[in-house]
């Protein structure tokens, strides 16, 4: 069974998928965060097709690891999601993810200007992966 990645924003929504083995993560697609019935009803679909077991949502933290309004944000999000996905939801640190994905974007030769729908869901698989990794002993 599969780990679903989602780093959630205000306007797109980064979706990322680990392999079977949960090993690796990979970017899947980006979905429109509005409105969130659509969003909802899609990543059913995503749940039912990669066979996902648990969904990992980015929480947001400043660099002191405080939270803040984005993460309050977060979390409004991860309850609106447990009232429709009977998956099991975990929050998981994503500072620097996004600093991260646009590094690996552009060393792979993707320019600014194309990174826009990429970029969220490389988030989405750089805290993924972070995850999947803090899972090895």
């Amino acid at each position: 069974m599969r780990i679903l990645a989602l780093d959630p924003g205000t306007v797109r929504v980064g979706v990322a998928v680990s392999d079977e083995l949960r090993m690796i993560a990979r970017p899947l697609e980006f979905l429109p965060a509005e409105p969130f019935a659509a969003l909802a009803e899609r990543l059913k679909e995503l749940i039912r097709d990669q066979q996902v077991e648990l969904i990992v949502v980015g929480m947001p933290r400043n660099m002191d690891g405080s939270y803040g309004e984005a993460a309050a944000k977060a979390r409004e999000f991860v309850a609106a999601l447990q009232d429709v996905i009977l998956v099991p939801i975990r929050t998981w640190d994503e500072r620097l993810t996004t600093v991260s994905a646009a590094k690996a974007l552009r060393s792979g030769g993707t320019k600014a200007a194309q990174q826009r729908g990429k970029i969220d869901s490389a988030a989405a698989a750089v805290l993924l992966q972070g995850y999947l990794d803090s899972l090895v002993p």
